[in-house]
């Protein structure tokens, strides 16, 4: 079970200009604004360090098959 906790952010008034326009519009609460935006940029920190990590992956891979080709060549030869 799901329990909420309250919590405390200081946001300039631009921000909260927006959140409350965006409460209105879709007919949420502000907090369920701000909850689902937390969750969005969490998904998209993730997603990028994901991403981030792949690449890293990718080049490593890339090294060691070329090391790995360069010794059964010459294992070859």
């Amino acid at each position: 079970m799901r329990t909420k906790k309250k919590i405390s952010v200081t946001i300039d008034e631009e921000t909260l200009s927006a959140i409350e326009k965006a409460s209105k519009a879709f007919n949420m609460a502000k907090s369920q604004v701000a909850q689902e935006a937390f969750r969005w940029w969490l998904k998209k920190k993730t997603e990028e360090s994901m991403a981030r990590g792949y690449i890293e992956m990718a080049k490593e891979d890339r090294e060691l098959a070329e090391l790995t080709f360069e010794a059964q060549k010459e294992v070859l030869s």
